[in-house]
């Protein structure tokens, strides 16, 4: 969303409200009084759309720490059951024992005890937690646990925050949809498992700058990113093929040598002071089995057949390639070139289908970038209720296999269903926007006629290369006429920011 200052906004088109859009968030106004009417002046005072974005933000994040409640006063410190059964944990008060900040070690310098011998996060998450260590206070250990999550919960609150702004800043005339992700009910219940908002936070900056054709700014953020978490880094290859498409090689260049630079200021003294501290995060990937939440795990329980560790990483990374090459000749074929956000959704998509292992946070990844890709409630809600369902079901899964001769919790069929089900959610989201790729009248952002407001230099630029079509410039329908679904009330342009 465009600040008042900016004058590079057509200040005729008004800001796209979703309750005069969207069936579902329409309904969903009914709660506060209905949607806004034609005359209202969103934006007329301090309480902007994007104000109100960031409070809701904060409050539902404070509901999600509610929420851990029970595991914060008593069941992270009483046995594994509890924290499963009120499917509260978090990896936060643990690892900061078992990966020595308690003792005061240095993640990548100290080797640790155990067979893990040092932390396997990248960098840039393990200067996160260091940080967090250093604002801890004293006491005994299970105060300082206590406190080192909630300090933990404190950093990434406003990472939560960053996100949710960025996102509803991305396209100018859309600030509303920001609300999709302050509202998600998954980003709710496992935005303090582990900390993963720091990647999606700069992910979610990183698209920002994007947006606003800030090209350097955008590969910093993406290496820094990366520097916290692997999956940013993938969002370079859909921005290859689309400046391929477009013929922006200077543009990508530019990004992709920033975004080198950037990782390499972070990780390059771990590397030649600690190199196996360093390197312990990619030799952890690399010879990790199977695990929660994958397809793999699926295939096994339900065959009993093991499958090597160097078979399913081969299978993984052949399946990814493939996928990655199918996104390439889409963006390349398609009628009107992609926009980036949805490429972005569908490549980080197809690296969380087909990996050996779904942390329940993972979702997190692709939150800011479903909003950005298909801003239609409905689709969103249909496959938050999934993620949902899976978040559930992990923890009655592990309260199950902890519960003894209890079989308290759900058993390994229940479980298997649950996984199922956020595949299914996943596949589902990629083939709406698969098909908003193939049908662009039917893509929601581009309905008044926009071209990509997320794609940067990449908006309004002229094909250069196109696969199994003539190159054209961009086509820009006039705004479809859906009565009173289209809102063309005065007052609603830059100055509603």
């Amino acid at each position: 969303m465009p600040s008042r200052e900016d004058t590079s906004v057509d200040q005729t088109r008004p800001v796209v409200r979703p309750t005069h859009q969207d069936e579902i968030a329409e309904a969903g106004s009914e709660l506060i009084g209905g949607r806004s009417g034609r005359w209202s002046r969103l934006g007329s005072t301090a309480l902007t759309p994007v104000g109100v974005i960031a409070l809701v933000a904060v409050g539902m994040f404070a509901l999600g720490m509610v929420q851990k409640l029970p595991c914060y006063n008593w069941a992270w410190f009483r046995g594994a059951g509890s924290q499963y059964t009120h499917a509260c944990y978090s990896d936060i008060p643990h690892l900061y024992v078992a990966r020595g900040f308690s003792d005061g070690l240095v993640p990548y310098f100290d080797r640790l005890a155990g067979d893990m011998q040092y932390l396997e996060y990248p960098v840039l998450t393990g200067v996160f937690m260091q940080i967090a260590s250093w604002l801890t206070p004293g006491g005994d250990v299970q105060h300082r646990e206590q406190m080192y999550w909630m300090v933990n919960a404190g950093m990434l609150m406003i990472c939560a925050v960053i996100i949710a702004v960025c996102v509803a800043r991305t396209h100018r005339r859309r600030p509303w949809d920001g609300l999709l992700v302050a509202l998600a009910p998954a980003f709710v219940l496992t935005a303090t498992i582990n900390w993963d908002l720091l990647a999606v936070a700069l992910t979610a900056a990183a698209m920002l700058m994007w947006s606003r054709k800030r090209t350097l700014a955008f590969g910093i953020l993406i290496g820094l990113a990366t520097a916290a978490k692997l999956y940013p880094v993938f969002l370079l290859g859909p921005l290859l093929v689309l400046c391929w498409r477009a013929g922006k090689w200077r543009e990508f260049g530019l990004a992709a040598l920033g975004a080198a630079g950037s990782w390499l200021v972070v990780n390059l003294p771990v590397m030649i002071f600690a190199p196996e501290g360093w390197s312990k995060f990619y030799t952890f990937s690399e010879e990790r089995g199977i695990d929660f939440g994958s397809f793999w795990l699926v295939i096994t329980q339900r065959t009993g057949m093991s499958i090597e560790t160097s078979t399913v990483n081969h299978i993984s990374e052949l399946l990814m390639v493939l996928l990655c090459a199918g996104i390439a000749a889409l963006t390349l074929m398609a009628p009107r070139r992609p926009r980036f956000a949805q490429l972005a959704f569908l490549v980080v998509a197809a690296f969380i289908l087909v990996n050996k292992v779904y942390s329940p946070q993972y979702v997190l990844w692709l939150i800011p970038l479903a909003v950005l890709a298909r801003p239609r409630w409905r689709d969103f809600l249909i496959w938050q209720a999934c993620e949902v369902m899976y978040f559930l079901g992990i923890w009655m899964y592990l309260a199950y296999t902890t519960s003894g001769d209890k079989h308290q919790g759900l058993p390994a069929e229940g479980y298997q269903l649950a996984i199922v089900l956020h595949l299914l959610g996943t596949l589902y989201l990629c083939a709406v926007v698969v098909r908003d790729i193939l049908v662009p009248e039917r893509d929601v952002v581009r309905r008044d006629g926009s071209d990509d407001p997320s794609g940067g230099v990449l908006d309004g630029s002229a094909d250069v290369f196109v696969l199994g079509r003539a190159a054209h410039p961009p086509r820009y329908a006039q705004p479809a006429v859906e009565g009173p679904r289209v809102d063309w009330g005065a007052g609603h342009g830059p100055a509603a920011d």
